[in-house]
């Protein structure tokens, strides 16, 4: 087996396989998904003992995926961290290297608008009617619906309340000015329902939110990129989604296509009864 030439191709070999790999290799493939700083930063004697695995089990896993071993693995998860903490200014140059220049506005906005369609034809063709429905039913019986994001997805449920505010449907931003998070956490109940929203590198503070309601009893639905995110394991319902991306830079496109779609399928739930 040929190694996964980057960080996709190989999160894309460890989904695929999730099934077949033994306790221990999922264990570390978790944690590799997780925790990809922790990969790239780490030595192999740390990450084995906060993956709670021995070293051994790394150097399999590493092998199992085609590697001589853990340092070839661990090179993928530090070009990943080089590609994500790019500067803007090096995307920029990024589009100039692909035939764009600053001032080629058009053929920037149509690379955008091409990755957006791409983005869309996942969404199409990845997300299940009857999880949507499962969704749709579980959010439209609730009293209130609490949304938690932060960073990159904080636009999504920002505009989510928003939306629910105009049809009239109950709903809370956990994300406050105040900081009081935690107070706003305390007053969901079981009768209520929570929607987060997390893609990688996941917000800490989003999972462990949805993991507090989830504790108390509040069913949480989720959108997220994979299912090793940490949403995932407290959910309900949950969705995966990867936006497609140009130069480095990543929309929204499907993630709010969706979002709205559940919004005002919610809407239309609770105005039929």
């Amino acid at each position: 087996m040929d190694a996964p030439a980057d960080f996709e191709a190989l999160r894309a070999q460890i989904l695929e396989r999730r099934a077949q790999l033994p306790k221990r290799l999922m264990q570390v493939a978790t944690f590799a998904l997780d925790h990809p700083d922790d990969i790239a930063f780490g030595t192999a004697a740390s990450i084995a003992v906060a993956a709670q695995v021995q070293p051994s089990t790394l150097v399999r896993f590493a092998q199992g995926f085609g590697f001589d071993g853990f340092s070839g693995l661990q090179q993928v998860f530090r070009a990943r961290l080089r590609e994500r903490n790019s500067s803007y200014e090096e995307r920029l140059r990024k589009l100039e290297e692909g035939g764009a220049t600053l001032t080629e506005s058009g053929t920037i906005l149509n690379s955008f608008v091409a990755a957006a369609h791409g983005s869309l034809d996942t969404l199409s063709a990845q997300i299940d009617a009857r999880t949507f429905e499962q969704a749709v039913t579980l959010l439209a019986g609730a009293e209130t619906i609490y949304l938690i994001a932060r960073r990159r997805s904080f636009p999504i449920t920002t505009y989510m309340a928003y939306a629910f505010g105009k049809l009239r449907v109950r709903c809370q931003l956990v994300a406050t000015v105040a900081g009081i998070e935690e107070d706003v956490l305390a007053l969901a109940t079981p009768r209520d329902a929570a929607f987060a929203v997390s893609f990688s590198p996941y917000a800490a503070e989003s999972a462990n939110q949805a993991r507090l309601l989830a504790g108390n009893g509040v069913p949480v639905v989720s959108l997220t990129d994979s299912a090793f995110s940490p949403l995932v394991e407290c959910s309900k319902v949950w969705f995966e989604l990867a936006e497609a991306d140009h130069a480095g830079f990543r929309s929204l496109s499907a993630s709010m296509a969706l979002a709205m779609g559940l919004t005002v399928s919610v809407a239309e739930k609770r105005r039929r009864g």
